[in-house]
Parts: C-alpha cells; sequence; structure tokens
C-alpha cells in the first residue's frame, strides 16, 4: 500500500486521484465514387465515443471513473509520414486508483497524452511497492507490443 508524506509523517491513504487525457485518433476513409466517405474529425468523435462506451459501462478492478469530459474540442494535424490530414478527439478522465499500478494501464496507452496527479500531493513507496509497479509496466509493454505485432502483421 502507497503511503502518503504528510506534516504529522507517513499515513495511510485510500487511493490516488488523478486526471488522464487521451486523445483518439480518426483516419478519414475515401468513399466509391462520391458517397460513402468518411471525414477525419468524424472517425475521431466515433472513436472516442466508442471508447467512452468502455469506460461508462466495463468496470475495471482498483479504478474508479470519478468524470468523463469530452468538452476539449477534436484538432487535426498532418502527419508528414501518412502524407495526410489525422484528426484527434481529447477525452479527460478523472480516476480514483487504489494504488499507483493501477493508472499504468492508462498511461501505457497508444493514445495517452498526458497526466496530472491530484491528490495526494506526495508519495512514499516501499521496495515492494516499486518492484510491483516496474512489474505491472513490464506486463503493459509486453501487451502492447502484442497488439502492435497483431496490428502491423509483424509476425
Amino acid at each position: 500500500m502507497s503511503k502518503v508524506q504528510s506534516g504529522d509523517g507517513i499515513v495511510d491513504r485510500n487511493g490516488i486521484l488523478v486526471k488522464v487525457r487521451l486523445d483518439f485518433k480518426g483516419t478519414g476513409k475515401t468513399g466509391r465514387f462520391l458517397f460513402g466517405g468518411k471525414a477525419t474529425d468524424k472517425a475521431a468523435e466515433e472513436s472516442r465515443e466508442q471508447q467512452l462506451a468502455v469506460f461508462r459501462n466495463v468496470p475495471m478492478q482498483g479504478i474508479q471513473i470519478i468524470d468523463i469530459d469530452v468538452s476539449t474540442e477534436v484538432y487535426t494535424v498532418y502527419d508528414d509520414i501518412a502524407n495526410a490530414e489525422i484528426a484527434y478527439a481529447p477525452l479527460v478522465l478523472t480516476i480514483k486508483a487504489d494504488s499507483l499500478e493501477n493508472i499504468i494501464r492508462f498511461i501505457a496507452r497508444e493514445d495517452f497524452r498526458k497526466i496530472e496527479v491530484l491528490d495526494p500531493a506526495s508519495l512514499s513507496l516501499s521496495h515492494n511497492d516499486i518492484e510491483r509497479i516496474l512489474y505491472r509496466i513490464y506486463e503493459e509493454m509486453k501487451e502492447f507490443r502484442l497488439w502492435m505485432e497483431r496490428k502491423y502483421n509483424l509476425k
């Protein structure tokens, strides 16, 4: 369990409160003839809506989603590699996690952009806590690598 440094020394604390920003990517699809195409911003919004449904409806052990903010506007950037406009639809989650290692599943995502720790102000971790966090990072990176291999058919 993580401990929090306070004026009275180190005390136990229930949970860590963070804000995580995820930007969901959308690439446009050209339609056949004049119909069936999809704008990049609409594709990004659809991707965000799909993930929003998952965050609202699928419980995650050790995670409580306090708030979901979708008010940030969709933005587009030009990708030199793909030689196309790519849109991103931001989503900001306010999360209460039982432990620091439960937050790793959010920061190991391809669409992760930013994290802000709201509470506690500081943490003190034991050797076991650090080992568990590092092992969790390893597991998430291994899972991400497998996902990338499947996505791009590298194996």
